[in-house]
């Protein structure tokens, strides 16, 4: 019996990076049916152990979590980008982290900061009309970027601004898209995808100094939000719960340097708008495609909310919508795949992972097995119905992660695309514009390779 997990052969010194490289999710997809639970592989230098058994992502992200980490192998430009933000920090850090951001994430925070979602969509619609065709990728981004700020920056942000970010987001994403031979070369090596990275991580950087700079000195009160709207959370004497205003306070205390906050604003502005601006864009691209669901879709929206701008308290009405944007989730993951690095040797799908190892865990293949979905590859938003959700393996589905680790924004981002789409669905039907289907890029997200080109009909 072979002690090694089975897996595609690759070649010498490059393994399976060029073949990852032409297609990420080609790839994964024909690794995971054609070896099952655990494959292994190698990407450039790195032996990686790929889990598609829910049972084993489960151990890995909850059961037995002490034993892995977040990945060291990671190049040294996520840790240029993120630094020690949520997403990469680790121990007592990540802790110490989490617990301070927490209260930013309340549900009823989160709840009155429904008109400001709301407001800020109704101010992009003012620039529709019928008959236009948009980039809804484009615009969801834009909308989003300016809720995030808004919601964790607690100021205003102007239309300038949101493009400078805009702007800045391609060349950081270019740098995490799958290329065969940059493990080769050094960060330092002043290569023209080099520069275009540190350009924009400086342009990044600048913004948020601004944005920091506008709120300091506020930060302790009273609780207010943009666009005129008060938080309902509270009182009106307690100090505003927005990340920035938490970090600031803690900063104060001694408890946060220059560098927790840079790293956490960065981190919340990039996180905590591009997943919520692909889970919309490719919602509005599926609706397009089934005309059923989206009936049913406009349907709930003008039986909810007849009219009337969505509350917090309508998108608890909205099951359907809730189901197509889960279903959303499933198809395409904006977080495609997951990594995490073993502590100590563990055993996994039968074989012995040792220290350091690489796991990958892909929503990707997960989410489109036909191991635990029927007909995985239709649209099919009442699979989330709860007696047929209650058939399958919890993490058979995991677009948050899941365990200690979890996304701290997963309501903040269901909340706010809820109130996106019923707003917007309650005036417009989005009509994909394109003859051809879109194809997919793989970066630290997935995003579509064109532009996500949509007529707008009003309704």
């Amino acid at each position: 019996m072979s002690t090694e997990p089975p897996g595609p052969n690759g070649v010498p010194l490059l393994g399976n990076t060029g073949q990852y490289s032409r297609d990420p999710f080609a790839f994964l997809t024909a690794v995971g049916d054609a070896y099952g639970d655990l494959a292994q592989f190698e990407l450039g230098p790195i032996d990686v152990y790929m889990l598609t058994n829910p049972d084993d992502v489960e151990r890995v992200l909850v059961g037995e979590h002490e034993k892995f980490r977040k990945p060291e192998f990671q190049d040294d430009a996520m840790g240029e980008l993120l630094g020690e933000g949520l997403l990469l920090s680790e121990g007592d850090t990540w802790q110490r982290q989490r617990d301070l951001a927490q209260p930013a994430f309340n549900m009823q925070r989160l709840s009155s900061l429904a008109p400001t979602m709301t407001a800020k969509t109704e101010s992009m619609l003012e620039g529709w009309h019928d008959g236009d065709t948009v980039n809804v990728e484009l615009e969801m981004a834009r909308l989003t970027v300016d809720i995030i700020v808004s919601a964790m920056f607690g100021v205003d942000i102007d239309e300038e601004t949101v493009r400078r970010v805009q702007e800045n987001l391609e060349p950081l994403g270019q740098r995490f898209e799958p290329e065969p031979f940059r493990f080769l070369i050094p960060d330092w090596v002043p290569t023209e995808e080099n520069r275009k990275f540190a350009s924009a991580v400086d342009e990044l950087e600048s913004v948020i100094d601004d944005l920091v700079a506008k709120r300091r000195g506020t930060e302790h009160g009273p609780a207010s939000d943009v666009v005129g709207a008060r938080e309902t959370a509270g009182d009106g004497d307690d100090p505003p719960m927005d990340l920035l205003s938490i970090i600031l306070r803690a900063q104060e205390r001694g408890e946060q340097t220059e560098r927790n906050l840079r790293d956490e604003m960065m981190t919340m502005l990039l996180a905590g708008h591009d997943t919520t601006a692909l889970t919309l864009t490719y919602a509005w691209y599926l609706l397009s495609q089934h005309p059923e669901a989206e009936e049913k879709v406009h349907a709930e929206l003008d039986e909810v909310l007849g009219g009337e701008v969505p509350t917090a308290a309508d998108t608890r009405k909205l099951d359907y919508l809730e189901r197509v944007l889960l279903e959303t989730m499933r198809l395409y993951p904006p977080v495609y795949v997951m990594f995490r690095e073993t502590k100590t040797d563990v055993r996994l799908g039968g074989y012995r992972v040792p220290e350091g190892a690489a796991i990958m865990l892909p929503q990707w293949v997960v989410h489109r097995s036909e191991r635990w979905y029927d007909d995985p590859l239709e649209f099919d938003p009442d699979r989330w119905l709860p007696e047929r959700r209650s058939e399958r393996p919890q993490f058979a589905y995991f677009p948050f992660g899941g365990g200690p680790r979890h996304c701290i924004g997963r309501q903040f981002s269901l909340l706010e695309a809820k109130l996106i789409m019923g707003t917007v669905g309650q005036r417009y039907s989005l009509e994909y514009a394109r003859d051809e289907p879109f194809e997919l890029r793989g970066s630290l997200t997935m995003h579509p390779a064109d532009p996500m080109e949509m007529r707008l009909e009003e309704r």
